[in-house]
């Protein structure tokens, strides 16, 4: 019985086979890559031996190897949605500046970013779903620049799509032995046009229909009481964060809101509630700490929260250490969501503070709110802060007594 042999090249390998070699592998190089072509060839020596295997498709990292779920399993809004932030970061700073005098052409470059945000996030759900790599991202844009008429919404079900049909696609090519050129093309393109033109004759307007629904709704809860509305998004977003609800539940309607104008009444609840009463949390426990161990412990939470818009974790042992601080964060985050519903006041989350009125509908409105917001949080925090060292000095003298 001859070795079996495997490998790449062409000229090579024809070479190879005319000598006698048992070749029952060959692949070029065009359209793959070294992980393809190694999958290929495992794929190949074990249908050879009569061994079953079943690859493990993930990344070329080994933090990052194959989960082993199954395709729906695999699908998380969240892990699909924080990823494509920066890419609605991108867009609202091109809408902010259009509105400077002189860069109005802008305002094209604006609507350009607006039609790609559905193929950003089909790239990222078709490689969250298939666990490949580049084949899924070639399948992720085609799929997604064919779901650019249902929104967001339609790009995230055609890249669902996509990784399902790359995956079922990838290791149906393998079982038939194609070569791995042909295997990426079926698997990368036609995954990607299969999953693109359904979406673009059958689900875009029913996706674009689910998203505008949702954005109405949004709409609608504002126009009816947007001093209400914006209390009520202001009180449940500290529960959400800590509950772990926002990233899959809020963070989504925040870039609903921006596919639609760049700028979210709930993405400015989110600088206000949650970023800005973090950082009165933390300036207070810089300028007024409890013990002086704990102003070093909330500087760099300040800076990053002032300097960054995020990383508002950095106030939880100061809200987790004091009930009074705990509720007055709820509290004042409500304020300060009624402030912007009262201004009718929309901007954009995960922005440096200093960036974020200019991102805004109305930037000396969306300052107010700002620095209101944070100093009735910062003054709160001080008094619970003297508050509680006084207790506790009234508790252990009555002890002694």
């Amino acid at each position: 019985m001859k070795t079996p042999i495997v490998g790449t090249g062409g000229t090579s390998m024809a070479l190879v086979a005319a000598k006698g070699a048992n070749v029952v592998a060959t692949s070029g190089t065009t359209g793959t890559t070294s992980r393809t072509r190694a999958v290929s060839f495992v794929a190949s020596l074990c249908k050879h031996w009569g061994i079953k295997y079943k690859p493990q498709l993930g990344s070329a990292s080994p933090s990052q190897s194959g989960s082993g779920k199954s395709l729906l399993k695999r699908f998380n809004i969240r892990s699909i949605m924080i990823p494509a932030l920066p890419g609605f970061i991108a867009m609202a700073i091109v809408l902010a500046l259009s509105h400077i005098p002189g860069l109005e052409k802008l305002n094209d470059i604006f609507e350009i970013l607006l039609k790609g945000l559905p193929v950003l996030v089909a790239v990222l759900a078709a490689k969250q779903i298939s666990e490949l790599d580049e084949v899924s991202i070639v399948a992720g844009v085609v799929a997604g620049v064919l779901s650019v008429e249902g929104g967001l919404i339609g790009g995230i079900i055609g890249g669902v799509m996509a990784g399902i049909f790359v995956r079922w696609l990838f290791e149906l090519c393998l079982n038939w032995r194609f070569p791995m050129t042909t295997v990426n093309i079926v698997a990368g393109g036609i995954s990607g046009l299969a999953a693109g033109l359904v979406m673009h004759y059958l689900l875009s307007p029913l996706a674009l229909s689910a998203g505008n629904y949702i954005k109405l709704a949004i709409e609608s809860t504002l126009a009816f009481s947007p001093i209400l509305a914006g209390l009520l998004a202001g009180l449940v977003i500290w529960p959400a964060i800590l509950g772990g609800v926002y990233h899959a539940v809020i963070l989504p309607l925040v870039l609903l809101e921006m596919e639609k104008s760049g700028v979210s009444f709930l993405g400015a609840v989110d600088m206000v509630g949650l970023v800005m009463v973090a950082a009165g949390i933390n300036l207070a426990n810089v300028i007024a700490p409890r013990e002086k161990s704990e102003a070093a412990v909330a500087t760099p939470g300040l800076l990053i929260n002032l300097g960054f818009g995020t990383f508002v974790e950095s106030a939880y042992p100061f809200m987790f250490a004091n009930k009074i601080v705990f509720g007055s964060a709820i509290f004042w985050a409500g304020m300060g969501g009624m402030m912007l519903g009262f201004f009718n006041v929309k901007g954009v989350a995960y922005v440096p503070a200093f960036a974020s009125p200019f991102l805004s509908s109305n930037a000396l409105q969306m300052a107010i709110v700002m620095i209101a917001t944070m100093a009735m949080t910062c003054l709160t925090t001080i008094i619970a802060n003297r508050f509680k060292p006084v207790v506790q000095s009234e508790s252990t003298t009555t002890a002694v007594n």
